[in-house]
């Protein structure tokens, strides 16, 4: 530890003898491999930053800034200079801590397999097999949503049975029961009825949704006057298929011809990129990255764009984004010298772009929650919790307090715990308020804040329980609660965000309280049932520990009214006896023999419920 803070001062004296001007700065380790490029400004004043507190810096930074040995640097003539530089610096060396994107772009084949029983498949390559291969294509999403769109419309199996083989050999699968597959396992479908079916998704895979519709009509219309009702109604069923299949590409349809979708979604340690491309209108393509860290937004945006353009060819005249781009001016012109054309960056506030935004978003939530192992629905309300709140990172360990009363009597506190979007109820703890009499829900969500974190002062060294530092606390109340809070947090020199949690009249959550006012959460969002389900479970937690409590107090009054019978005594008789009721009902023996008893006691007890008894 000594050794690091010693590097870092010699670090920071040479960082502070860099020149005032732009360029690019390389990171070394003790092997001499570069772990990271990065480009600035004022080259003094950005790499003096990484040696100085790192109080701000996000865990990949401080990790890369434990590994640098030395550093070097290369003086540009601009800023722009500096980060055509740093791009080909990055693409050259690949630096373990900058964002790297593994390019598995690679052509796309549909494989159609011989014989009677056809199959279609998508692969990346072409192998001496005997099927014929339709391709390359580039986009291997869009193959893959193209055939699987056929194998839908057209009913046919996706399975690894065998025809014949495996005729009647078991039932057929769920897909025959959703009317997605026609179950050629059953032995009932004569080979070229289904022949039939497969040259029809073929020519739908070639020719596109309008082309099959025109020919299934054409071909309906001739069954039907042919008396054929029945085959005329499998084809109406197919065109119906395929116009549902047009309906759902038109939801991701874009008014512009060109454009290329970008959002992200972050995690506690890593963040996902999503990429939608539009060609003609239509939803053309799609590309998903995690990358480990979760750095500045702005900074990892504009990082993202310029790693995914240096290795495709194809850029569009209009990038959506989900947020702000760093150094934008600069990104845009080596854009548009990248593309030959002008290129525009547009952060969509309202209308249908928002909403493919949005769309974009929760996709990158998705691929992150692969990643993590939850779901993506949790993954996507942590996100854009820490969006709607403005918080520097994740909320990956969220504190909830509740306190509960009845007209100031047996006055509690719940705290409950939400890791990941998920409750870890070993780390749900009960306070029973000490200084505060009467109803004074402030003083005891105080008192309540104030022990929790003197807790956190003994035992922080060991990362758990109250030993760990929650990344958001939600109070349920309102911004009086909020603003009771947090100079108390201040006071103590603990930096942890604080909201509350507010109620409507039918007791459901309808905000989020800030000291100054209220966030409001629409319904239909993902943080909004995250909030929900915290607030709900913490009032639950809360109003429990409250009911047990009246109950103990309950309990207490009834035994310790009965002369001879102290607390000590009263809690023993619980303890073996469980409840008031067993012990009301236990013979006159059994108190005698329970413990902590004597027979004097045991006969106070019992002629308490029983009545006087002669010896």
């Amino acid at each position: 530890m000594v050794d690091l803070i010693e590097k870092k001062k010699e670090l920071r004296a040479k960082a502070m003898k860099l020149p005032l001007l732009p360029g690019v700065y390389l990171m070394h380790n003790k092997k001499d491999e570069i772990i990271y490029v990065g480009k600035a400004k004022v080259l003094k004043n950005r790499v003096s930053q990484y040696f100085g507190s790192d109080k701000n810096h996000e865990e990949k930074v401080r990790r890369m800034i434990e590994n640098v040995d030395y550093f070097e640097y290369i003086v540009t003539d601009s800023e722009f200079e500096a980060l055509v530089l740093e791009n080909s610096l990055i693409k050259q060396n690949q630096p373990k801590y900058n964002i790297l994107l593994k390019d598995d772009k690679g052509y796309s084949y549909i494989r159609v397999s011989g014989g009677d029983w056809p199959r279609i498949s998508e692969v990346k390559q072409v192998a001496n097999d005997g099927a014929q291969y339709i391709g390359p294509y580039m986009s291997s999403w869009s193959i893959k949503e193209t055939i699987d769109s056929a194998r839908k419309i057209f009913r046919l199996p996706n399975c690894n049975r065998r025809f014949p083989e495996d005729f009647g050999k078991g039932r057929p699968c769920l897909y025959y029961y959703i009317k997605q597959c026609s179950a050629p396992c059953r032995g009932k479908m004569h080979r070229d009825e289904y022949q039939e079916a497969f040259q029809e998704a073929m020519d739908f895979i070639k020719g596109g949704s309008s082309g099959s519709i025109k020919a299934l009509t054409e071909k309906m219309e001739q069954a039907a006057e042919n008396l054929d009702f029945e085959l005329a109604a499998r084809l109406r069923d197919r065109i119906r298929a395929i116009d549902k299949v047009k309906e759902r590409q038109k939801v991701v349809a874009s008014k512009e011809k060109e454009q290329d979708v970008i959002a992200m979604a972050q995690g506690p340690r890593h963040t996902a990129f999503e990429v939608f491309r539009f060609t003609n209108h239509r939803l053309s393509d799609r590309e998903s990255f995690v990358t480990e860290g979760c750095e500045d937004n702005a900074e990892s945006r504009s990082e993202f764009i310029r790693q995914y353009y240096a290795m495709r060819d194809e850029i569009p005249s209009l990038l959506l984004m989900d947020g702000e781009v760093a150094d934008e001016e600069l990104v845009i012109r080596w854009l548009a010298e990248k593309r030959g054309k002008a290129v525009k960056i547009h952060v969509p506030q309202r209308g249908e772009q928002l909403q493919l935004v949005e769309m974009c978003r929760n996709n990158a939530a998705e691929s992150l929650a692969r990643q993590l192992g939850n779901s993506g629905r949790e993954a996507s309300a942590l996100d854009e919790l820490k969006r709607l709140l403005g918080l520097a990172s994740v909320p990956e360990y969220i504190e909830s307090y509740d306190i509960s009363n009845l007209a100031g009597g047996e006055n509690v506190a719940g705290m409950v715990v939400f890791e990941n979007g998920r409750p870890l109820k070993s780390a749900y703890r009960k306070f029973k308020i000490k200084t505060v009499e009467g109803q004074d829900d402030y003083g005891s969500m105080r008192e309540v804040i104030r022990r929790r974190f003197e807790e956190y002062r003994i035992h922080k060294d060991e990362n758990e329980g109250f030993g760990r530092l929650p990344d958001l606390i939600l109070l349920d109340g309102g911004k009086g609660h909020v603003a009771a809070i947090r100079p108390l947090l201040e006071q103590m020199g603990i930096d942890v965000p604080v909201f509350g949690m507010v109620k409507d009249d039918k007791h459901r959550t309808r905000a989020i309280a800030v000291t100054g006012g209220e966030i409001a959460i629409h319904s239909t969002r993902t943080a909004f049932t995250l909030v929900s389900k915290i607030q709900d479970e913490v009032h639950r937690f809360a109003i429990g520990y409250h009911r047990q409590q009246r109950k103990k107090s309950t309990i207490s009054s009834t035994l310790l009214s009965i002369e001879g019978v102290g607390e000590a005594r009263a809690k023993a008789l619980m303890k073996h006896f469980r409840t008031v009721s067993a012990v009301q009902q236990a013979e006159l023996i059994e108190l005698e023999l329970a413990p902590g008893m004597n027979k004097p006691s045991a006969r106070k007890v019992y002629e308490y419920f029983h009545g006087k008894t002669e010896e």
